[in-house]
């Protein structure tokens, strides 16, 4: 099977990857938003899980890595439900792990077990410990392949950065000792400030916060009030909204009708309706320098600035007004 994809352009993959991508869990991801409530608000801001983790397993597969390692890649979000991230506000979930959470029950209850045992792999080696994986999962700050993949894909497809800035950050990009490093500093601090640009300037965009709060507040609600099950919400994000609206219930639908592309909201510390902190996020990539993996801001000004601008972003949080 040939996949294309618009960072990582054309690929030819083996058919356990090919029966995996046409596996239920995958096939829902195209149904689910990789900014939650984001398109609600603005339908520009539309990338999916689906895309998000064709390219994970694409950019592993660049960067040398093992089939196995593709395999996690591919399937490293199928647990996530309608809206993404949104249920974690919904549930209050302050760790943003849902997903991780339920992720091995919802692998059990799915076709993929028998898929890879089909072709001699053992899920339990494979998807149940992402830890082993050094190209996939990395913790903060160092690079790895699912944060690269999904800031340049937010960044590219939210036209803030070109593909020819994808294309040369790609090309500079390593393994080294297992891990994903850069070759020079000059791409190190071109990702620090496109990463920013993903974490200050679009989760933490007023609008994107607007969205997300009313929205969790219309699922929290339901839930509440046995309109939904959690189970509701391992449909698509469109299956999800049609039963909020069938509700017909006064409260979910004053937050679903405050949802939409012409709502005007503004970011004002002194006069507010909603104040939210996220989750801190921060870069500081591994750099091959002189054959020696140092630290991007042990070298960079910028990147100790910038970092330190995102990390003071993230403890402040966002104040949201919405206009009257």
């Amino acid at each position: 099977m040939q996949i294309n994809d618009s960072i990582f352009g054309t690929y030819t993959i083996e058919p356990v990857l090919t029966d995996l991508i046409k596996s239920k869990p995958v096939q829902r991801l195209k149904g689910i938003h990789q900014g939650g409530a984001s398109y609600l608000v603005n339908e520009n801001w539309n990338v999916t899980r689906y895309e998000h983790s064709i390219g994970v397993m694409l950019l592993i597969r660049k960067l040398g890595g093992c089939i196995e390692e593709q395999i996690a890649g591919l399937l490293h979000d199928i647990s996530h439900t309608a809206f993404s991230h949104v249920i974690d506000f919904a549930l209050e979930n302050q760790e943003e792990d849902y997903h991780e959470k339920i992720f091995e029950k919802v692998l059990l209850k799915s076709e993929i077990p028998d898929i890879l045992h089909k072709y001699g792999f053992d899920y339990k080696n494979i998807v149940l410990d992402d830890s082993q994986w050094s190209i996939l999962e990395q913790p903060s700050p160092d690079l790895c392949a699912d944060r690269v993949d999904y800031t340049l894909r937010d960044m590219y497809h939210y036209e803030k950065i070109s593909k020819e800035d994808v294309d040369r950050f790609l090309d500079s990009l390593a393994i080294v000792d297992g891990k994903i490093c850069l070759n020079n500093l000059t791409h190190a601090e071109w990702f620090v400030e496109t990463y920013h640009k993903e974490v200050i300037d679009f989760f933490m965009d007023p609008l994107n916060i607007f969205g997300y709060d009313r929205l969790a507040g219309a699922i929290k609600h339901a839930l509440e009030r046995d309109i939904l099950i959690l189970d509701d919400l391992f449909e698509e994000d469109e299956d999800v909204i049609q039963k909020l609206v069938r509700s017909g219930d006064s409260d979910i639908m004053k937050n679903l009708n405050e949802l939409h592309d012409h709502v005007e909201i503004e970011e004002n510390e002194s006069d507010y309706d909603l104040h939210r902190k996220n989750k801190v996020r921060v870069i500081d990539p591994l750099v091959n320098l002189n054959h020696q993996l140092i630290r991007a801001s042990e070298v960079s000004e910028s990147i100790r600035k910038m970092n330190r601008k995102a990390y003071e972003k993230a403890v402040k949080g966002t104040y949201v007004k919405m206009s009257r």
